[in-house]
């Protein structure tokens, strides 16, 4: 009858819900009260440090004074307790050789029995506990006493779990709590016009997992803090990841079948270099059902929890209401760009100042003297909004600190970027920049565009004749396969004729003319084609001919005689001379556009 009235206050002790601390506390008070014991400890064992740590320890005798809180294991019984999940008893400690930190303890500390028993639970940590018990004088242990205490370690196990269990579910009341506020946070940044870019700081802010979005309206990839600091840091990864595995990423994504609840299980990305690689989970992002981008979420454990993948959902709707908002401003700014260009390359405007205004409406100054930049890119009918969005990127981050940011527009399935021109421009820092940005757009899409320097247009009337003369240039480009940067030349009538002229006629009559020569040049080194095109500009005099050459009147003789041998060619009548001079500007044409 003491024995189960003795349990009856061991439960009422123990099961007071005052934190897991003072629980194992009462549990150790109550098992030395009602069992018979001078004092005890409960301890985790650290099997992988090799040490046991206690946790809680009760010694009524106990004068002021410092006592090891750390077993090493090979010292203590608690790693056999364990081992053999069954109760250990040291009937004479002072005499046990096996455990000689508990010989000396018990020197100092003047006790003799010692019993540890497993507790079949484990603390916060995750670490297995045992409940050791002392006496000061020696104790044998009886079946029934040792019935009696375990009985007491299982009630006190429950009370560990049940502890276990109200934090966890704190921890997930109060994540569920915030999960269900993440949405209306998140809607509210989306509705205060914030940028993709600051929607990510939140979201990975709410979901204590790194993130990579992929806008593919404009073809960004937006880069948050690094999966591993260790490996990167945040500034390291977000320099890194659009660099070296932007491309494997769209290609990635665009490739998959959009499916509502996901596109693929997981994306790797493989980084050779540091011997590293990187898992990522994906969420896609719709539009008008349509897939717009991505989410790549890092998970710290490797995994997602039910908790998490509600408020990435959450993330997810908000990333999509975010770029839709994006889109839907870019194709608005884009048409009204793309209509005030229209109007100015066709003269349709009512008065100047009414275009100017309209002009100043979208971000473009008409009063200050603009750079015309045409882009076309070969094989495609129709320009993405995607495309624009890079050449920006791109035009923003090679141009000149000092120089304002490009109007870039869409028009005709061609790109136009006008650059203020505040100071005189030098014409080989221009070409330098276009060459860059035509570099810079190969290697973003793969396919090299045809980039056109334009003049300056310093009025109204100058951005329809330098569009035209643009589009002139990209026909030439267009006639002989060119592409690159086409420089202009000044032989505004031939580009006339070449840009009215079908590609496959103009090529024949120039291959006809001097294709032979052009490639007896090419094979055996020789300049023929330049002795000709001098003899044809010094009017077919000899003597000036030879001066601009540098040769003896004879040698060029004899190198015209040869060309006539070899190839034919005669200069005897006007006509045959134009046909030769013709297709030798022509030529002359596609070699410096």
């Amino acid at each position: 009858m003491s024995k189960i009235l003795s349990l009856r206050d061991v439960v009422s002790q123990i099961d007071s819900g005052i934190g897991l601390e003072a629980t194992l506390s009462r549990l150790i008070q109550s098992a030395c009260k009602h069992a018979g014991w001078t004092m005890g400890s409960i301890m985790a064992i650290d099997i992988q440090a090799g040490y046991g740590q206690v946790i809680v320890r009760h010694d009524p005798t106990l004068i002021a004074a410092e006592l090891p809180d750390k077993w090493e294991l090979g010292s203590s019984p608690s790693l056999v307790a364990l081992k053999r999940n069954e109760p250990v008893c040291i009937r004479d400690v002072r005499l046990a050789e096996e455990f000689p930190g508990y010989m000396r303890d018990a020197m100092a500390r003047d006790y003799r029995t010692v019993l540890v028993m497993p507790m079949n639970c484990n603390d916060a940590s995750g670490r297995p506990m045992v409940l050791s018990v002392i006496s000061r004088q020696i104790k044998d242990v009886a079946r029934e006493e040792l019935a009696f205490l375990g009985t007491i370690i299982h009630l006190g196990s429950i009370a560990v779990e049940r502890e276990h269990r109200l934090k966890a579910q704190m921890h997930t009341n109060e994540r569920l709590n915030r999960a269900l506020s993440t949405h209306t946070q998140l809607m509210d940044h989306v509705l205060s016009d914030g940028s993709v870019s600051s929607l990510v700081d939140v979201v990975e802010t709410l979901l204590h997992h790194s993130i990579i979005v992929v806008d593919f309206s404009d073809n960004q990839i937006i880069v948050g803090r690094s999966p591993d600091p260790a490996l990167f840091n945040d500034a390291d990864w977000q320099r890194i990841v659009p660099a070296q595995f932007g491309r494997h990423i769209l290609r990635a994504l665009q490739g998959a079948a959009p499916q509502q609840d996901g596109l693929a299980n997981m994306l790797t990305l493989a980084d050779p270099e540091h011997g590293a690689s990187f898992s990522a989970r994906i969420a896609p992002l719709f539009m008008d059902k349509k897939l717009s981008g991505a989410v790549l979420v890092f998970p710290v454990h490797n995994d997602l929890g039910d908790l998490d993948s509600l408020l990435l959902d959450s993330a997810r709707f908000a990333l999509s209401v975010q770029i839709m908002r994006n889109h839907a401003r870019f194709r608005s700014e884009t048409h009204a760009l793309s209509e005030l260009f229209r109007d100015l390359v066709e003269k349709r405007w009512r008065s100047e100042s009414e275009i100017s205004q309209r002009a100043l409406h979208v971000g473009l100054n008409l009063q200050q003297p603009q750079q015309m930049i045409v882009i076309d890119f070969p094989g495609h009918s129709l320009m993405q909004a995607g495309t624009i969005a890079d050449c920006k990127r791109i035009l923003a981050r090679i141009s000149p600190a000092e120089t304002e940011p490009a109007i870039i527009v869409g028009h005709l399935d061609r790109i136009v970027c006008l650059l203020s021109v505040v100071s005189e421009p030098r014409r080989s820092r221009m070409e330098a920049l276009v060459d860059s940005l035509a570099v810079e757009l190969a290697r973003q899409l793969e396919k090299p565009p045809v980039v056109v320097l334009g003049a300056i247009c310093t009025h109204l009337e100058d951005y329809a004749a330098i569009w035209l003369r643009c589009e002139r240039l990209i026909s030439i480009g267009q006639t002989f396969g060119l592409k690159g940067v086409l420089k202009v030349s000044d032989s505004s009538p031939l580009e006339m004729l070449v840009s009215a002229l079908g590609a496959t006629e103009l090529r024949d009559y120039v291959s006809k003319s001097i294709g032979p020569i052009a490639r007896h040049d090419l094979e055996n080194g020789t300049d023929y084609l330049d002795t000709l095109a001098s003899f044809l500009r010094a009017g077919c005099r000899s003597q000036p001919c030879a001066d601009a050459l540098g040769l003896h009147v004879s040698t060029l003789r004899y190198r015209l005689a040869r060309i006539n041998e070899l190839f034919g060619i005669e200069i005897d009548s006007p006509e045959k001379r134009f046909d030769l001079e013709l297709a030798i500007r022509l030529q002359m044409i596609a070699r410096t556009i």
